[in-house]
């Protein structure tokens, strides 16, 4: 099977029903994206698929085959820097344990790529990943900063 992964080709002979973040972690290597539980409710392996964001844990490989693949860690790539929404994280001092922090981000960054303008309401219904520690308030605060700054 020949994917994608950060703008560079990979190939794998992995069965096709292997859930992606497997690969990622397991064979390439790619742990920014985190195992959390399992069966795609809190988010902390979200991965874009062709820029939309999506739990890789519950995404066989037989689906990715033929769309680019990004991780936490290509997603500043074509940035001067970081990515927006990875310098809000910094900036508003989001992270404590930072377990989901790659999802979050990944989350948002594809909220933002999908929908541009986002405000606390479409926060609240779009982006569904969990958080442990509770950062709910900074990730927000976070989000419409980067929001903000990909609209200007």
């Amino acid at each position: 099977m020949k994917l994608t992964i950060n703008n560079r080709p990979f190939e794998t002979d992995a069965p096709p029903d292997t859930p992606l973040l497997w690969l990622l972690r397991d064979e390439l290597g790619l742990i920014g994206t985190r195992f959390g539980c399992g069966v795609g409710l809190c988010g902390a392996c979200t991965v874009h698929l062709d820029g939309v964001a999506a739990r890789s844990c519950i995404t066989p490989l037989s689906t990715v085959e033929g769309k680019a693949v990004t991780t936490i860690e290509g997603l500043a790539e074509g940035y001067e820097g970081l990515h927006p929404v990875q310098q809000a994280f910094i900036d508003q001092q989001v992270p404590q344990c930072g377990y989901c922090m790659s999802g979050q981000i990944m989350a948002i960054a594809g909220l933002l790529a999908e929908e541009g303008a986002v405000d606390e309401a479409t926060l609240a219904e779009k982006v569904t990943n969990l958080c442990r520690c509770g950062a709910y308030v900074r990730i927000r605060r976070a989000a419409l900063q980067a929001a903000a700054e990909v609209n200007s």
